[in-house]
């Protein structure tokens, strides 16, 4: 944390660049948007444009415009931020995902605990029901990655098994693993906006309980609704039901809040050990193993793209031109939330880290809390929950390219299934229009305007 906090001083410390300087430095992550998102949607089709592609043009382009060092610098500058630390410690959990995933699937670990999944759960229900259980492990692991790790290769099996849309399975996961990342006291982005604003985890916590709960239960209902058109036929109970230990270890791991490579590692070694047991020899694992870590080939380029895209933008002073921008006509109550929700968003638009954004932005969103009078608590509920929001949403997300990595889909395919961050945004605009809760909102004897 020491060296993060230290980081987004400096962020503070720049100058901030003139209008046009300013836009000029946000340009490639506009570059990205467009290339990407834009045109993707005017085709209306998300696996036309290959998102490495859009994000190797914004990459070069961030290159050509950042002027006042020489090349060399520049790609210093861009290779710097792609191999920064928790980048490379996040291609590492890729990498023993993508080993774990196609070691456990090949050694029957995954279809084992499908079926006894489905053996014993009511098949109307498994939507919510894998919602429910996202939901829990969570909150209960604070990490939304661990979650995906935990689930995703699970739910997709699933859904290979039911004729089932493997986004809408996938979705369900994303958005339960973002309602533990929000609300767990032992999730970073909690950590984080608790600090940066000095309040308590349990007044953070009551205030976040009015967004989250609400949204959480939206999301359910309309997950109970959907899961009406999904049809799984209930298999028989699996003889080696032992098979399902790998995927136990991964699960019961992840709750006991060991760190996630650690419960990777134990996977893999469970699952070559069940594998062996079940008549798969050493090489064969080998080779499924190596199948899984070349599977996510493509989603290590598209991380150290994005970084080192990004890394040029803050660089250039693109994200302290924002941060002035939408804080230098603040007025009210009500604008000062406003501002904090969308200068942390923006900001985790442009970090694609929803940690990295509450950080980045701590300091300044404090300064507007003691000006206006609001609770800190407020602040760093709005901190945790809008940063979340964003990270849910972005293609370019690193729970979001683990999961469709998992999942063998397209990075924006499971857009169109992710209820809870909407609800949760609609929540959060309920709360600042309508000042609630109450206890939470503004400092007593504040200005309430």
């Amino acid at each position: 944390m020491t060296h993060t906090d230290q980081s987004s001083a400096t962020i503070f410390d720049k100058p901030v660049p003139g209008h046009l300087r300013g836009i000029k430095a946000l340009s490639p992550a506009i570059v990205f948007l467009i290339l990407y998102v834009a045109v993707s949607v005017a085709i209306g089709d998300f696996y036309v444009m290959p998102v490495t592609v859009a994000l190797a043009a914004a990459s070069v382009w961030a290159v050509a415009i950042c002027r006042g060092m020489r090349l060399g610098k520049r790609i210093e500058v861009f290779s710097r931020a792609a191999g920064h630390t928790n980048i490379l410690y996040m291609i590492w959990i890729f990498v023993l995902a993508g080993a774990f995933a196609s070691l456990a699937k090949g050694s029957g670990a995954i279809d084992a605990t499908v079926g006894l999944t489905l053996h014993f759960f009511p098949p109307n229900y498994i939507i919510p029901a894998i919602f429910a259980a996202s939901c829990f492990i969570s909150m209960s692991i604070g990490t939304s990655v661990g979650t995906v790790v935990a689930l995703v290769p699970l739910v997709v099996t699933m859904a290979e098994a039911a004729g089932g849309n493997v986004a809408f399975f996938t979705a369900t996961v994303l958005s339960g693993a973002f309602f533990g990342d929000n609300l767990s006291f032992i999730s970073d982005t909690t950590i984080a906006a608790t600090r940066s604003q000095g309040c308590g985890m349990a007044d953070k916590f009551k205030a976040n309980v009015w967004l989250v709960v609400p949204a959480a239960l939206v999301t359910l209902a309309a997950y109970m609704v959907m899961n009406q058109g999904v049809e799984l036929e209930i298999p028989e109970s699996p003889r080696q039901w032992w098979l399902i230990i790998p995927y136990m270890v991964i699960i019961i791991t992840a709750i006991s809040g060991v760190n996630v490579m650690i419960v990777l590692l134990c996977g893999i070694a469970s699952a070559l050990v069940t594998g062996i047991c079940s008549g798969t020899d050493l090489m064969a694992s080998c080779r499924l193993m190596g199948e899984g870590i070349d599977s996510m080939g493509q989603l290590c380029i598209i991380t150290l793209l994005a970084a080192g895209m990004l890394g040029m933008v803050n660089e250039m002073g693109g994200i302290s031109y924002m941060l002035h921008a939408l804080t230098h006509k603040v007025t009210g109550i009500r604008g000062a939330q406003w501002c904090i929700a969308a200068i942390v968003s923006l900001v985790n638009l442009c970090t694609a880290n929803n940690t990295v954004a509450i950080i980045t932005v701590g300091s300044i969103s404090r300064d507007i809390t003691t000006h206006y009078g609001l609770s800190p608590q407020k602040t760093a509920s709005l901190l945790d929950t809008c940063s979340c929001i964003v990270q849910c949403l972005i293609p370019y997300g690193a729970q979001t390219l683990l999961a469709t990595g998992l999942a063998g889909i397209s990075p924006a395919a499971t857009w169109p299934y992710l209820y809870y961050p909407w609800a949760l945004a609609v929540m959060v605009a309920l709360s600042v229009i309508f000042r609630f809760p109450r206890y939470g909102s503004v400092k007593p004897g504040a200005d309430k305007r």
